[in-house]
């Protein structure tokens, strides 16, 4: 961490390139990363010598951001802005925010991506927001909001009045400025939870609208349902464990209380949760055919694909073991797997318990049944939907207590642990999906959704 005392400084006076003002709990290393630099050419460019002499208030230079003369500082790039919407908000140019985030198109902003920005930006006015509605002009919009339309247009980065789309969504002078800026004012909040999306994990859209909206969307490919939720809607989707890291949509199609439509679409970084190789597996081969597999995955899919409107869960799930076994597994979720010499093309879709043939195993939550009976891979399984896209699901038990059709409650007896279906031994194999998708049990039973 930077020094609290002070005594030398990076630049004693404002140099003439991009700096930054150094505050408590910066580090130069957290520095370089938020301005996409290195320790060392942050060094090098300020002359440094003993990182531990810095102090708050010291300027630094940042290197790599040619071109710019000023304070910079850095932001988080939110879910429901683009860079157009934060250069409006921010009263800074398409060509200047490109130019310090050596951006090759504004396509690249992610949400949750690091923006650097002109530092004076803070001491703007706030701004609201408003849609230019089809058929009505900029004129007629500034009349409606007592303002002069080229203030409109100034403040939108507009070279005239007729630039005007209609659907585009402009800052206004006044208001409170808060927002998700790139979505019309009928939505007054939005978020993604969390903000950094990983490879077999629950993401969170959360969405707060004026009364009469209707709302629908996909991530990465998977169609978002939403749900009201107390004061705003909500929506689930599990992450593939499989999925590719990288760039992936997050696409919001809104119908409006008057009737219009409202598309909007970003960017959301998928990272790599680096699931370990497990030693190759030898199974029975019948198991691993795919006249047997494929007919009975697609089952399970089917199963695990129904989004019911009700939710019936409360808080986090109980464990579906007692509790000798709830921390003890043999094998986690997401580790990639060769089954009798094949490539590591396959995933391991639960978390596997410790236990033995007559393990006591109950419901993590309120549910009702949608499954219970033999399987040849999975052995003995059952399948509790917990309503709203999401659902548990239990392997090679030696016994099922619970039918089709049946309310189950939190910690009651549905089954015990065994070996039937392909296993090298007794165990549960406990799965949770979401929104179609496996993901992480484990985060289903330390965190609350939602």
């Amino acid at each position: 961490m930077v020094a609290l005392t002070s005594p030398a400084t990076a630049q004693e006076e404002e140099p003439d390139a991009a700096y930054y003002l150094i505050q408590e709990g910066d580090s130069l290393w957290d520095i370089a990363a938020r301005f996409g630099t290195t320790l060392e050419e942050l060094e090098r460019a300020n002359g440094i010598i003993d990182p531990g002499q810095l102090s708050i208030g010291d300027l630094l230079v940042i290197p790599g951001l040619d071109g710019f003369q000023g304070r910079v500082d850095t932001i988080t790039v939110p879910l429901g802005e683009t860079l157009q919407s934060l250069g409006r908000r921010y009263r800074v140019s398409l060509q200047t925010l490109i130019r310090l985030n050596r951006l090759a198109s504004p396509s690249e902003l992610f949400a949750g991506a690091t923006l650097v920005i002109p530092a004076e930006i803070s001491s703007l006015s706030a701004s609201g927001r408003t849609s230019l509605e089809p058929g009505r002009t900029l004129l007629e919009l500034a009349v409606l909001n007592g303002v002069n339309p080229w203030e409109i247009a100034t403040g939108n980065q507009l070279s005239g009045a007729w630039e005007a789309i209609p659907g585009d969504v402009l800052s206004l002078p006044g208001g409170d400025g808060a927002g998700p800026g790139a979505l019309p004012p009928a939505i007054t909040q939005i978020s993604l939870e969390p903000l950094a999306l990983h490879q077999g994990k629950t993401a969170v859209i959360r969405l707060k609208a004026a009364p009469g909206i209707t709302t629908s969307g996909s991530l990465v490919g998977s169609e978002l349902n939403f749900f009201s939720l107390e004061d705003e809607l909500v929506a689930f989707q599990g992450i593939h464990a499989m999925t590719e890291p990288g760039l992936y949509p997050l696409t919001l199609k809104v119908t409006l209380p008057g009737g219009d439509r409202f598309i909007f679409s970003q960017p959301i970084l998928i990272q790599d949760s680096n699931y370990p190789f497990d030693p190759p597996l030898s199974v029975d081969p019948e198991t691993f055919d795919p006249a047997v597999t494929t007919p009975e995955d697609e089952q399970w899919q089917s199963l695990a694909t129904p989004v019911k409107p009700e939710k019936l869960w409360q808080g986090s799930f109980e464990s579906p073991v007692p509790d000798p076994f709830r921390e003890c597994w043999t094998s986690l979720f997401g580790s990639r797997r060769s089954y009798n010499g094949s490539p590591y093309n396959y995933f391991h879709s639960g978390l596997d318990f410790c236990g033995t043939t007559g393990t006591e195993l109950y419901a993590p939550a309120v549910g009702k049944v949608v499954f219970a009976g033999p399987l040849t891979v999975r052995g003995n399984a059952t399948v509790i939907d917990h309503g709203w896209g999401i659902y548990t699901a239990y392997y090679h038990q030696s016994e099922i207590f619970v039918r089709a059709g049946d309310l189950v409650q939190p910690r009651q007896l549905i089954g015990l642990g065994g070996a039937t279906g392909r296993t090298s031994g007794p165990h549960l194999h406990w799965e949770v999906w979401v929104g179609g998708v496996p993901v992480d049990p484990r985060e289903w039973t330390v965190s609350v959704f939602p």
